[in-house]
C-alpha cells in the first residue's frame, strides 16, 4: 500500500497571523498522526512573510513535542548557510529528545531573496557547488562518529552522543542532489511541487547509482506532489484556482502577496501567459475528487517507482487541507 507523508510550509492565510499559522502546523500534525501518515517534514524559509516556517529545528522540536509516533523532519535545511557542525549538533538534540522519529532533510536553495542569504552567511563567500558535496561528508561524518584520518576535524564529535541518528535525505528538483545521495549513500526526495519535469530521470539513476556512504547505508526515495483533493471535482477546481494564482504570482517575484482566495482568482485579470503557466504549473498538481485522485496518485507513484508520497496542500482555507487530507487518509487505508 501507497504510504504518506506531508510537507507544511505554514502559510500565512489573510487574516491570520503568523502566530496562527504556527498554531496550524501543530492542529494538522496532530490530525495526520492520528490519520496515519508517516512524515511530517516542515519548511525553510526566509523574509517570506507568507510562510512562517524560518527555522525548521525549532518547530520539529514543538511538532514532536506534539505528537508521538509520526516521523517529524526538515524539508529542508539550506546546508549552504550553515556550519555542518552546529545542524549535526541540532539534530542530535532532536534524536536525543525523539529517538528514532527524526528525519534531517538536506537541501541547497537559497529559501529566500539574494539580501536574506546574505544576512543569514554573516559575510561568508558563498558556497560554490563542489563545496556543497564536502559540507554532506562532513555532516555525516559528525553524525557517525566518524571524520577519517587526517581530516581537519579528527576527533571532534557533536553532542549529545546518543545511540541514534536521523535520517539523512537529500531534498532537490533537478538531478543534482540525486548524484549527491546516490554518490554519498543518502535518502532522496524530489521535489515535484517545485519542478514537474525531470524527476523521473533523477529518481531512476539514483536508485541505479546508489552506494552505501556516510549519509545512510541503503537506497529509499520518495516524491513531494501538491495534491488538492475535495469531496466532488468541482470543488477540488474551485480550490485549486486560487492555488494557480498563488504559484502564477510567486513566479513573478510576488512573495509578500497574501494567498489569493478562490473569489480573488475568479476575477483575475489572466493573460493568455498566465494561462498557458498555469497549464504548465498543473503539472506539479494532482487536483481532483476522491476516485480521480486515487488513480492519479497510484499511476504517479509506479511512475516515478516509490512507494511513498509526500503531499503538499496548498489551499486557503485551512479546513479544506485538513479535508484533504482525511480524504487521502480514506482513499489509501492509512493507520489500519
Amino acid at each position: 500500500m501507497l504510504k504518506l507523508g506531508v510537507l507544511d510550509q505554514s502559510p500565512v492565510i489573510p487574516g491570520e497571523t503568523a502566530a496562527d499559522a504556527m498554531a496550524r502546523t501543530l492542529e494538522l500534525a496532530k490530525t495526520v498522526e492520528r490519520l496515519g501518515y508517516t512524515r511530517y517534514w516542515v519548511s525553510e524559509h526566509h523574509d517570506t512573510p507568507g510562510l512562517a516556517g524560518s527555522s525548521p529545528e525549532i518547530l520539529i522540536a514543538a511538532i514532536a513535542a506534539h505528537t508521538s509516533r509520526i516521523r517529524v523532519g526538515s524539508a529542508g535545511v539550506l546546508l549552504p548557510h550553515y556550519s555542518p557542525y552546529k545542524v549535526a549538533e541540532n539534530f542530535r538534540v532532536l534524536e536525543a529528545l525523539y529517538p528514532g522519529r527524526i528525519d534531517l532533510g538536506i537541501g541547497r536553495a537559497p529559501g529566500g531573496m539574494p539580501i536574506a542569504s546574505e544576512a543569514l552567511r554573516y559575510g561568508r563567500p558563498k558556497e560554490r557547488e563542489e563545496h556543497f558535496a564536502e559540507m554532506l561528508r562532513d555532516l555525516g561524518g559528525f553524525l557517525s562518529d566518524w571524520l577519517g584520518p587526517g581530516h581537519r576535524f579528527e576527533g571532534v564529535r557533536a553532542t549529545p552522543l546518543v545511540d541514534t541518528a536521523p535520517e539523512l535525505w537529500l531534498l532537490g528538483s533537478s538531478g543534482f542532489s540525486a548524484d549527491r545521495a546516490s554518490e554519498l549513500g543518502g535518502a532522496f526526495s524530489f521535489a515535484h511541487f517545485i519542478n514537474g519535469d525531470g524527476g523521473h530521470e533523477a529518481v531512476r539513476r539514483y536508485f541505479a547509482n546508489y552506494r552505501p556512504g556516510p549519509l545512510g547505508a541503503s537506497p529509499q526515495a520518495n516524491v513531494c506532489v501538491i495534491v488538492i483533493c475535495a469531496d466532488t471535482d468541482e470543488e477540488a477546481e474551485r480550490l485549486a484556482s486560487s492555488t494557480d494564482l498563488r504559484l502564477l504570482l510567486l513566479e513573478q517575484g510576488q512573495f509578500r502577496r497574501p494567498f489569493p482566495t478562490p473569489e480573488e482568482a475568479a476575477g483575475y485579470p489572466y493573460t493568455d501567459w498566465d494561462r498557458m503557466r498555469i497549464q504548465a504549473n498543473r503539472r506539479r498538481m494532482i487536483v481532483g475528487g476522491p476516485e480521480k485522485v486515487r488513480a492519479q496518485m497510484l499511476e504517479f507513484s509506479k511512475g516515478y517507482g516509490v512507494e511513498e508520497l509526500i503531499v503538499l496542500t496548498y489551499t486557503y482555507d485551512f479546513q479544506a487541507r485538513l479535508r484533504s487530507y482525511e480524504l487521502l487518509a480514506d482513499l489509501f487505508g492509512l493507520g489500519r
